[in-house]
């Protein structure tokens, strides 16, 4: 039960939260090094609320584009919008474009867009589809519109680590569009390093690094803080839509100042007026009465969130009096919550609380809920003065979730025949490996060596350059020479330590394939920031640290058990080692891709892909590597041995489909 006295008025309230929103104009003193505030498709600068916008190309940020195309729009038809003067112009792209940054001090930025289509000549900007990027991460892919008739802002909160930031806009479908930019230094103690995931529970660390979009910045039980009210230029919206159940909620008001205390939350963490307001459970008499305020919000599935919750004890009267539980989803982001130990015991002192919510754990609905402790003798009582959603870059997806064209059942049916997929290419494969001993046998004198390739599964002919693999050259007195050729992606790093290539060489590259396999995405793509142009690389790194999710194709990402790609994972990784020694064999792959299929089947209750069950017993046909090689001998038979200079392929694909697909072939 709260303390006597605790409770006000809603007129008392009232008027504390307009003194509040008064005096919040005094705000921390913070000047950023970097503050570019552009008003793109503007021939001169524009102000709203208390910043300038300068106009498009003043110095020094400069402008690369083929086309100078600066549009604008009635301003009656954006008038009703905030801010609404940065969307009555913007800059036309019909090719790949870019704005460069000078940057005076590396570190945390906010990056900032305004994006509002209208029809400009003969541009319509509704019908744009572009990409956007820095040098070093993918913000958007494909990005449309969603609503043709309302504004869209979005911020972007990057580690810049760079002398310039160059801003890329690519269409997709020959235009591309932007109103506004911010690039805005921020504090880079603003993201802490560390937080505590809430499934499993342990310690998340590198979120210092990490480049995070805002979803939501929302000021529990206060008024909408404008830019103009926040040191760092932010808006908190009211909490209000948000409410599941408002009824057992209550607005609070603090009219006195904040205290702020070292190593807590700052001026620039959040500004007071966040701080001094709060949404609070509307306690019971009696302790037997047990539920949990609970706020909803809606985000895209498949993603990892940072979540920050601001508290601050504006509501107690004493210290020790408040305690009580904080929830993210069906999982406990934090147990017996004492303000008073957090702030040092220290009453309307803020600090703020850092959860990670994994992928394999987000759906499309976040649910955050404030609920009584367990703690003995401890009333149902708690409060919330802020949060912030943070969405955590996914790599190959970006900040999205993909065009957004597919059929909605792509990924049900994607998700449910990767196995089987899977273990096909790997069995055609090893037959190929098997042919291709037989016959190098067989013709020791031949002028080349010709590992396996998967582009239509085509031969590597001698001077040919193929998609996969590699080749190499034989000189006369038949010694292998070290002219490699094929795609720079799937070669072998330990080639270039050893001049040599082996077996291993093979299992190195189909490493590669699984990679593309699972992300939708070439091996090597320079149109990529750097970190991202090379499949292997940028895979490793994401499984290293547990998170190969995160670079799932989205299209099928929901449907892939958690312990089948963990062992998909694994496998990948073996293949990837460094060196040929510490890489399974092929039939080792093929056994572990075999276990993948049967963890991805195991209790599944999908039913869309009946035409494809009897794939997923095609692991209990295949007995060992050595039934294989009597495919390869059957192969041969057919003529395959007969033809000294033709491809494997050429005589034997279709018969090898009918082994594996039709029972009598089995």
């Amino acid at each position: 039960m709260a303390p006597p006295g605790r409770k006000k008025s809603p007129v008392a309230t009232f008027i504390v939260l307009c003194i509040l929103s008064s005096i919040c104009t005094c705000k921390a003193q913070f000047k950023p090094a970097d503050n570019y505030l552009v008003d793109c498709g503007s021939a001169k600068s524009t102000t709203v609320g208390q910043r300038t916008f300068a106009a498009d190309g003043a110095s020094p940020v400069t402008v690369s584009t083929s086309q100078d195309i600066l549009a604008g729009t009635s301003a009656n038809g954006v008038a009703s919008f905030p801010n609404s003067a940065l969307y009555q112009t913007a800059r036309i792209f019909t090719g790949p474009s870019s704005y460069t940054f000078p940057i005076q001090k590396q570190g945390r930025h906010f990056v900032r867009f305004y994006f509002f289509p209208f029809a400009y000549q003969s541009y319509d900007l509704s019908l744009a589809k572009f990409t956007v990027s820095t040098q070093d991460v993918l913000l958007l892919s494909d990005f449309q519109q969603p609503d043709k008739t309302a504004p869209l802002f979005k911020e972007y909160s990057l580690n810049i680590t760079r002398d310039k930031l160059v801003i890329s806009f690519k269409p997709s479908n020959g235009i591309a569009f932007i109103n506004a930019i911010e690039v805005v230094s921020v504090p880079d103690d603003l993201v802490a390093d560390n937080a505590q995931m809430v499934n499993p529970v342990q310690q998340y660390s590198g979120l210092s690094t990490q480049p995070l979009e805002t979803v939501y910045r929302v000021n529990m039980g206060g008024p909408k803080v404008t830019p103009d009210n926040d040191t760092l230029s932010r808006t908190w919206v009211t909490d209000q839509s948000y409410l599941l159940n408002p009824d057992v909620t209550k607005k609070v008001a603090y009219g006195k100042a904040i205290m702020h205390k070292k190593g807590g939350a700052t001026e620039l963490t959040a500004p007071d007026i966040v701080y001094g307001t709060a949404t609070e459970l509307a306690a019971s008499n009696t302790s037997n009465a047990l539920f949990n305020m609970t706020w909803q919000f809606d985000v895209d599935a498949g993603f990892s969130y940072l979540i920050r919750f601001h508290f601050c004890d504006i509501v107690s009267k004493a210290l020790n009096q408040l305690y009580f539980n904080a929830y993210v989803g069906a999982f406990s982001a934090q147990s017996n919550i004492d303000l008073s130990s957090l702030s040092e015991s220290q009453l309307a002192a803020p600090v703020y609380v850092d959860v990670v919510l994994s992928s394999n754990d987000a759906s499309s609905k976040l649910g955050i809920s404030i609920g009584p402790s367990t703690v003995n003798n401890a009333l149902p009582d708690g409060i919330l003065n802020g949060l912030e959603v943070m969405k955590m870059s996914t790599g190959g997806s970006a900040f999205t979730v993909g065009s957004g064209g597919a059929n909605k059942n792509l990924g049900v049916i994607l998700g449910s025949v990767l196995g089987a997929v899977v273990l096909l290419i790997i069995i055609l494969v090893v037959v190929l490996l098997c042919c291709r001993r037989k016959k190098t046998l067989e013709k020791q004198h031949s002028k080349t060596w010709m590992p396996f390739s998967i582009n239509g599964l085509t031969s590597l002919s001698t001077g040919s350059r193929t998609s996969y693999g590699t080749t190499l050259t034989s000189g006369l007195n038949g010694s292998y020479g070290t002219a490699v050729k094929g795609s720079f992606g799937y070669l072998d790093p330990e080639y270039f330590r050893r001049q040599q290539l082996t077996e291993k060489s093979d299992v190195y590259s189909f490493g590669v394939v699984l990679l593309e396999v699972l992300c939708a995405r070439p091996v090597i793509d320079p149109t990529l920031p750097r970190e991202m142009v090379n499949l292997a690389e940028w895979g490793m790194k994401w499984q290293k640290r547990g998170e190969l999710q995160q670079i799932v194709d989205q299209r099928i990402s929901g449907t892939i058990r958690p312990d089948s790609l963990r062992k998909f994972g694994e496998t990948v990784e073996k293949c990837l080692a460094d060196y040929g020694v510490e890489r399974p064999s092929m039939g080792d792959v093929l056994w572990n891709l075999e276990y993948v299929l049967q963890l991805q089947d195991a209790d599944s209750s999908v039913s869309d892909v009946n035409s494809m069950n009897r794939i997923a017993d095609l692991p209990s046909q295949v007995q060992n590597v050595g039934a294989l090689e009597s495919i390869s001998v059957t192969m041969a038979e057919a003529g395959a041995s007969n033809e000294p200079d033709h491809d494997l392929s050429d005589v034997s694909m279709s018969r090898v489909f009918s082994q594996l697909i039709k029972a009598e072939g089995r």
